[in-house]
């Protein structure tokens, strides 16, 4: 006679058959689909030119290898040198989960702890609450939860000549947006405090940890932190800007490397696969754990959530999105997507993994009317075998929509009152004009014209031509990437003694509004 516990066995053998077939099912759901390359190479191509961008380079890891590498359009508009894989590109804000990255090693090291106070290791570092600055920590730097709105207080460090020191220390001037830990503001100044604090741990810079801590051992060999290497290693895409909203215009690169932490990483596509490829392999590169489970673990554990919309399907399904640190996390039609995008100026690019699928995307831009989002999603579609629309003819005409819908600067000129005279002599309004968040910022006339200065931002300069009253339009002296037009408006005191300056620089990067300079100095009169 057989025991119970035979038949018992018998039976839990039976009903886990079923089980383990239905697991075999799931397991076959997640695995990578067979790619046609040949018809993303003719849809990227498309994408380029109904996306007027000048140039873009597109690369797909999958199964620990670099399976696709192209480059698409022209690397400067008006030339007809393209791409390729090798073509550099700045990755800006991509750059941030290269950052929680050495601050895993540091941790891994002993030499830090993720819950650490800022303070510990910055004591100059303040916030708008002496107590709130005092419970900051690294964690909450690389979730962006300190209570900071996004892009808040970005002016401080654009374009700046400041150490990041001087920047850190002006972050006490900014705004409270919200309650600490209890919302989400993306903010590129806790980044920059972050590097300071890698800086001030190991002796070494940022740029040099990410060189000896991910970019040698990863054998990233193209890949720089400052555009003082660009003739050096050659083939890299020129920035554009759109002065009119329609035509791509070459810009300067602009030096990122002090405010590195936050965005300074200029790469190609070939050597960004390598950094997916590690971090799809969970931070071990060729057998050796750069990062241990734990790290990766923390990494990609949401620290920030954000509202999803169950209501509809075109959140792909969606049953979570948050940041982490330093990489944005949610689900696309059930599987993890982790995920980052890059704006620099006149360059956008976007780096997406699918971890449980050992697959991913980097997809790098030199244009700012950019089809990240359109690209990336095709290709995940694809790497998932999942028959969607075309992202590209969807999203487009509403990039188009929403760009035509932003009227702030043809609101502004509408208003414009003609056949008025400023209330004062030029003379009255030069003079030296004080910001805190900032520093000085100085009137001078020069040839009967007004002439705008920032202290430590000379590519900021800029004239002042009269609009109405006493406000001046500022015409920048030379092209910039976020914004293109602006007014400046003198304050004066009920004595009518000029007291201030408010701008309106419409854009949604650089908040020229948070400045609120007030005047401490009249330039003395030209003899």
């Amino acid at each position: 006679m057989k025991s119970d516990l035979t038949i018992s066995m018998k039976k839990s053998a039976l009903f886990l058959i079923p089980i383990l077939l239905f697991c075999q099912v799931l397991y076959a759901q997640t695995k990578p689909a067979r790619l046609d390359l040949k018809k993303l190479d003719k849809y990227y191509e498309q994408v380029v030119q109904d996306w007027e961008i000048p140039g873009m380079t597109v690369g797909i890891v999958q199964d620990g290898k670099l399976v696709f590498s192209k480059g698409y359009g022209v690397k400067e508009a008006g030339k007809s040198e393209r791409p390729d894989g090798n073509t550099l590109y700045a990755i800006a804000s991509n750059s941030k989960a290269f950052t929680s990255a050495i601050i895993a090693m540091l941790v891994q090291e002993g030499k830090l702890s993720w819950n650490d106070k800022v303070q510990q290791h910055l004591p100059y570092f303040e916030l708008y609450d002496p107590y709130i600055s005092q419970q900051v920590t690294i964690r909450d730097l690389l979730s962006h939860r300190v209570g900071l709105g996004t892009f808040s207080g970005d002016f401080i460090w654009y374009k700046s000549e400041l150490s990041a020191e001087e920047m850190i220390k002006r972050v006490k001037y900014l705004p409270q947006s919200y309650d600490f830990r209890a919302g989400f503001g993306y903010s590129n100044l806790m980044y920059i405090t972050a590097g300071e604090i890698i800086a001030k741990v190991t002796g070494k810079s940022w740029g040099e940890n990410v060189r000896e801590r991910i970019l040698e051992p990863l054998g990233m060999d193209r890949t720089i932190t400052s555009i003082s290497g660009l003739e050096e290693k050659g083939n890299y895409a020129i920035p554009h800007a759109m002065p009119d909203g329609k035509t791509n215009v070459p810009i300067s690169w602009v030096d990122w490397e002090t405010v590195g932490a936050t965005g300074g990483i200029i790469s190609s596509v070939n050597d960004v696969a390598k950094w997916m490829i590690f971090n799809l392999n969970h931070g071990i590169w060729q057998g050796d754990t750069l990062l241990t489970k734990a790290s990766r673990n923390l990494i990609w554990t949401p620290h920030n959530n954000f509202t999803v919309d169950h209501t509809t399907m075109y959140n792909f399904n969606q049953n979570f999105h948050a940041y982490g640190l330093g990489w944005f996390m949610n689900d696309y039609h059930g599987n993890l997507r982790v995920w980052h995008t890059g704006g620099y100026d006149g360059m956008i690019t976007a780096v997406t993994l699918l971890p449980d699928n050992n697959a991913g995307v980097v997809v790098l831009t030199n244009g700012p009317k950019s089809p990240i989002g359109a690209v990336t999603n095709q290709t995940l579609d694809a790497l998932l075998g999942i028959k969607g629309k075309d992202w590209s003819a969807d999203m487009l005409p509403r990039t188009n929509k929403r760009l035509q819908a932003d009227t702030r600067i043809e609101d502004i000129k509408k208003k414009r009152i003609a056949n008025t005279k400023p209330s004062l002599p030029l003379q009255a309004y030069t003079g030296t004009y004080h910001a805190d968040i900032y520093g000085n910022i100085v009137v001078r006339q020069e040839n009967g014209e007004l002439k705008l200065a920032f202290e430590h931002s000379p590519d900021l300069s800029a004239s002042l031509s009269h609009w109405h009253y006493d406000v001046w339009e500022i015409k920048w002296d030379q092209p910039h990437a976020w914004f293109t037009f602006g007014t400046l408006k003198f304050t004066t005191d009920n004595n009518m003694e000029v007291s201030g300056l408010e701008f309106e620089v419409p854009n949604d990067d650089i908040f020229f509004e948070e400045l609120k300079p007030k005047k401490v100095k009249t330039e003395v009169a030209q003899q």
